[in-house]
């Protein structure tokens, strides 16, 4: 019987078509979900929800570019206690960095997509990078300030 893997299984990739015996088709990949029988209709299936992909991955990418170009024209602070030569009392994270571009431009931004290499420590400016999507990187510009 010829099948369709729907995903990665084994040595086959996702899409590829391949014969394999009857009873491993009926009674292992198809009730499993990870193949389905060769056929026109299921291939039409199959483009179609390629193109649906395609699609979806597209409006992402456009929707990330569109976020970094908001986020490098955009500056970010954050204020916080600092005692003797500028030093922090505690630190900024990337979950802070996140949390002050959510208040700020109304974006949300997980904090594992910010790229900070270890903790903010000092009063400054930082050039954050971030991982928007894929292969969509940005800069969130940081002013670290000393509270009021």
């Amino acid at each position: 019987m010829k099948v369709i893997f729907l995903k990665d299984f084994d040595k086959t990739k996702e899409g590829e078509i391949k014969e394999v015996k009857d009873g491993y088709a009926r009674n292992y990949l198809i009730p499993n979900r990870i193949a389905i029988e060769f056929n026109e209709e299921n291939i039409k299936k199959i483009e179609a929800e390629k193109k649906r992909k395609e699609m979806k991955k597209k409006k992402q990418i456009n929707q990330a570019k569109k976020i970094k170009e908001i986020l490098e024209k955009s500056s970010f602070t954050i204020s916080t206690k600092a005692g003797q030569d500028d030093k922090l009392f505690g630190a900024i994270t990337s979950q802070d960095i996140s949390k002050a571009v959510l208040e700020q431009i109304n974006i949300e931004i997980d904090k594992h997509q910010i790229l900070l290499e270890e903790p903010i420590k000092k009063l400054g400016i930082y050039k954050i990078p971030v991982k928007i999507f894929e292969e969509i990187n940005g800069e969130i510009k940081l002013w670290v300030v000393r509270e009021k």
